[in-house]
């Protein structure tokens, strides 16, 4: 009943959040202010989960997402949720963190629902780049290269349709069955 309900309220929310940014990108202030509050509440507590006890950083972390955010605004896709495309956004700010610390010699913590790939948690970054590789050559082709364009190189799905030459949904498709084949062989540990 507690999954109901959960679903229910990220809904909710997503309903509202998504409500008050298309306003926002209409050019109303107050639906822009009222989207990047909604946002941040959720920010806080994503970052809180993953950052444990070197919390320290989440007020500084949200604030990096929301100033990503208000940069690439312009790149919301409004197909997507807006929930999903802040946390994109918050993943990549939280990883970029993470390298950081690894290059001043702090441990990393693995992202727990990270779909796309399980994280190394203390491999250096070149080791990661070629398993990475390794993997992403394994891929059937349309596959690699929409989730590089995507995931890679940050081209939003529109764009790197566009770059392809095929449709936005053949895109997303090859996204996601190459992100799906990734995870396996990443939890099977292939290499």
């Amino acid at each position: 009943m507690s999954d109901t309900r959960e679903s229910a309220d990220q809904e909710a929310w997503e309903r509202a959040v998504r409500d008050a940014w298309l306003r926002a990108q209409a050019g109303d202030e107050a639906a822009y202010r009222q989207a990047l509050s909604q946002i941040a509440q959720r920010l806080r507590g994503f970052f809180r989960r993953r950052l444990g006890d070197a919390g320290d950083d989440t007020e500084d972390l949200v604030q990096e997402t929301l100033m990503a955010l208000h940069v690439h605004r312009a790149s919301y896709d409004p197909s997507l949720p807006v929930g999903a495309w802040a946390t994109a956004i918050a993943r990549h700010k939280l990883v970029d963190r993470w390298r950081r610390q690894g290059a001043r010699g702090g441990a990393h913590q693995a992202i727990d629902d990270v779909a796309e790939f399980d994280l190394p948690s203390t491999e250096p970054e070149g080791g990661t780049r070629l398993d990475l590789q390794r993997l992403l050559d394994r891929l059937p082709e349309a596959q690699r290269r929409a989730i590089l364009l995507t995931k890679v190189e940050g081209l939003s799905g529109a764009e790197a349709a566009a770059e392809v030459g095929v449709s936005e949904s053949a895109i997303k498709v090859q996204v996601h069955r190459g992100l799906k084949k990734l995870s396996e062989w990443v939890r099977g540990g292939a290499r």
